[in-house]
């Protein structure tokens, strides 16, 4: 099925109306395939894959291989979020896998431009991302360089984590940056979105909402209403 994936230009995502990129970390691990495609079904744009290494964050979730085993299962766009300590290193191995979009932590490297154009050369677009505690003057000197920015509204690492209103600022922070550059940005958000929250972030600016529990544990299992309650 992958290969009937809509083709897209190099370094550049799909605008247009919000989108809803469910977290994978939230899902159930022994029906994964089923879970995938229930999320598509329901109108998800993206899927959300945060990869953990235990060094950068204080945990693990899982690597490549289950990208590559997940790719031709789905249409969606693949979010690969590394929260890593190297990802100069994995990226090629993660844009083999079937990733699309490949976003990495401004704190994890030295040189985030160098990251930046290898992950373009992969022929990937590329998001950089950011913890509570850092403040968006780190990242702003590389906006203009990405397609995405990611901001953290919980301490990376663990899903199922309270959303931070004090994260608001720096979402309206960037996009006011975005808006000035007039260049396509999208702004993601996670970490403790729901219904109420993601109505927060669309406020002050956010146009793409990870969602893990609000989605994959959502009371009635109706993942269609749970991804259109977000938007």
């Amino acid at each position: 099925m992958s290969g009937t994936r809509p083709l897209r230009k190099v370094n550049q995502l799909p605008f247009g109306r919000p989108w809803v990129a469910p977290s994978l970390l939230a899902a159930r691990y022994d029906t994964l395939a089923t879970e995938v495609a229930a999320v598509e079904k329901g109108g998800a744009e993206a899927l959300h894959l945060d990869i953990m290494d235990g060094h950068f964050v204080p945990n693990l979730s899982f690597g490549a291989d289950l990208v590559k085993a997940l790719r031709p299962l789905s249409e969606m766009l693949f979010d690969v979020h590394l929260m890593i300590s190297d990802p100069l290193t994995y990226a090629p191995r993660f844009q083999a896998a079937g990733a699309d979009h490949i976003t990495f932590h401004v704190e994890a490297v030295s040189q985030p431009s160098q990251v930046i154009q290898a992950i373009h050369a992969l022929g990937c677009t590329a998001g950089i991302s950011l913890r509570p505690g850092t403040p968006a003057s780190a990242l702003l000197p590389y906006l203009e360089e990405v397609e995405m920015v990611l901001v953290m509204t919980v301490e990376p690492g663990f899903g199922g984590q309270s959303f931070r209103e004090d994260q608001l600022p720096k979402i309206r922070e960037f996009r006011k940056a975005i808006d000035a550059l007039g260049k396509p940005i999208r702004l993601e958000v996670d970490g403790g979105v729901g219904a109420a929250t993601a109505a927060l972030c669309r406020e002050a600016g956010a146009d793409v909402l990870v969602a893990g529990s609000s989605v994959f544990r959502c009371p009635d299992g109706d993942y269609r209403r749970a991804i259109e309650a977000l938007r």
